[in-house]
């Protein structure tokens, strides 16, 4: 009984993760409450491995939604010349938008190997969170409202298009997801923004940038954690469970977020982290939620 309620809790894990991962509301505050709410009793090693395994099953989603954009930069990677005429020059090859997520991710490196250790020890508490939850929220209402954005129309693959300035503007945004509780979807979309991309571009260029940033992190993470070879069944079970769960709801709610950003303002994101801010602190001052820099 036991084992089949532990693998119930792993389901529903997979669906906050699902939901949460590729939203600009924080996947990791929303963990962190429901692992403590659902008393997801495991070793720490365990629970960190589960957590990086599903967050795999998440940006699984991704690939497969945009795996035809994905094949067609490596389609057309390099330039190509035609009778001696460029008919495919360097600006929209595969390789540019390549370099362009590789420059993005470099202020995020340097940030996370200065700042990571230092933000998980004197900032990974509920109050910080809560306060971090809801500072996001008020930020992505100012920079929805002020930044001057690039128009959404069908033709415009803005993530296809990103400058060096672009990206290196909206890698320095990422590096504010160092801060436990700010969210990396927003902060990317809040860069994007400030980098005068659309909404829609800012968001589909931060899905692209999880693929190498979620599945570098993830895997150096789970080879550091040692791996599967110590877990019973139910775990390993549970692992499986978790990474499918993340993996299918992911599928659904990153194509319905493309489609409700082509339609709606950020503003009821921004307004749920203020919310879930302040819920997360009420948790706190109760006693219910406790979490320390080991889980992070």
């Amino acid at each position: 009984m036991e084992s089949v309620l532990f693998c119930i809790k792993s389901f529903l894990l997979g669906i906050v993760e699902g939901i949460t991962e590729f939203l600009p509301i924080s996947s990791t505050g929303h963990l962190i409450v429901f692992e403590d709410i659902l008393s997801f009793n495991a070793s720490q090693q365990y629970i960190n491995t589960y957590s990086y395994v599903i967050q795999l099953g998440a940006i699984l989603a991704v690939i497969v939604l945009y795996r035809k954009k994905i094949l067609r930069t490596l389609q057309h990677f390099f330039p190509k010349k035609e009778n001696g005429v460029l008919v495919r020059p360097y600006a929209q090859t595969g390789l540019r938008f390549w370099v362009m997520l590789a420059i993005t991710c470099i202020p995020g490196f340097i940030g996370v190997m200065l700042l990571g250790d230092i933000a998980d020890t004197y900032l990974f508490n509920p109050v910080s969170v809560s306060i971090v939850l809801a500072l996001g929220g008020v930020a992505m209402i100012l920079a929805e409202k002020f930044c001057k954005k690039a128009p959404i129309t069908p033709q415009n693959e803005g993530w296809l298009q990103v400058s060096v300035k672009q990206a290196i503007i909206i890698g320095c945004f990422q590096c504010l997801s160092i801060i436990p509780g700010m969210s990396r979807s927003a902060s990317t979309i809040i860069g994007g923004w400030f980098a005068g991309l659309s909404t829609t571009a800012s968001a589909e260029f931060s899905f692209f940038l999880a693929i190498p940033v979620m599945v570098g992190m993830s895997g150096l993470k789970l080879i550091q954690l040692g791996g599967f070879g110590a877990m019973n069944t139910t775990e390993l079970v549970s692992l499986i469970v978790g990474f499918v769960v993340s993996f299918v709801v992911a599928l659904f709610v990153v194509k319905k977020f493309i489609s409700f950003l082509q339609k709606k303002p950020m503003t009821v994101f921004a307004i749920y982290r203020i919310a879930f801010g302040v819920f997360v602190l009420i948790l706190a001052l109760c006693g219910i939620v406790s979490f320390t820099a080991a889980e992070a």
